[in-house]
């Protein structure tokens, strides 16, 4: 089986935000989805481990922002790439405003939309929240990113390391660009920054 087939499913990626308790975070996913037009429901499913996951389950509301093509690395690496159990992601971050179910953020993306759960179900990794949708809105009409548009035009190139200078093998993330430096990456490896698994690391 070859896990790389996933890679070729088209998919935007946008910031989901909760808010619980007068605190608020949020997550890059590339799970949005919408299920009805009558009344409008999407869904998300979100990584456990993500704080965000949890607040979502608490508060019983989401709020998932449309990331555009005029995002900049920055955001991915606020909302992507650390744990808002261990930071304020909105602490010096003026993109973004309050709204009921989470911040919106609007620097970098062209649409938002905010949702109360409905139905919750556990997917053993994920958790997976059906929202019927209680407000939107369109921001500007520049186009939605895909995973490859990021790949391709966002996401910085890693340079070539092979390995480190005392001979070691190195593994990278290919999601976020995490390294993991061993002779062989344990097969339920799970990366600590995008919780991704071993077969989203490749040997460089």
């Amino acid at each position: 089986m070859n896990p790389k087939a996933m890679y070729a499913i088209s998919y935007g990626l946008f910031v989901v935000t909760a808010a619980e308790n007068g605190k608020h975070n949020g997550c890059i996913t590339n799970t949005v989805m919408q299920l009805t037009g009558d009344p409008y429901r999407i869904s998300v499913a979100v990584n456990k481990n993500n704080h965000t996951c949890g607040m979502i389950a608490s508060s019983g509301r989401f709020t998932a922002s449309v990331i555009a093509e005029n995002a900049t690395f920055d955001l991915f690496r606020r909302f992507g790439f650390q744990s808002g159990r261990d930071v304020d992601k909105f602490a010096g971050f003026s993109g973004a405003w309050a709204g009921e179910s989470g911040m919106i953020v609007f620097e970098g993306t062209n649409a938002w939309i905010a949702a109360e759960v409905e139905q919750a179900i556990d997917l053993g990794t994920h958790m997976l929240f059906i929202g019927r949708v209680t407000d939107m809105d369109v921001l500007s009409d520049m186009p939605s990113v895909t995973y490859a548009y990021y790949l391709e035009h966002i996401k910085p190139k890693p340079e070539k390391v092979g390995q480190t200078a005392d001979g070691k093998t190195v593994w990278r993330c290919r999601i976020c660009g995490y390294e993991y430096v061993g002779e062989e990456l344990p097969e339920n490896f799970i990366c600590p920054i995008c919780k991704h698994p071993a077969s989203d690391f490749e040997k460089v």
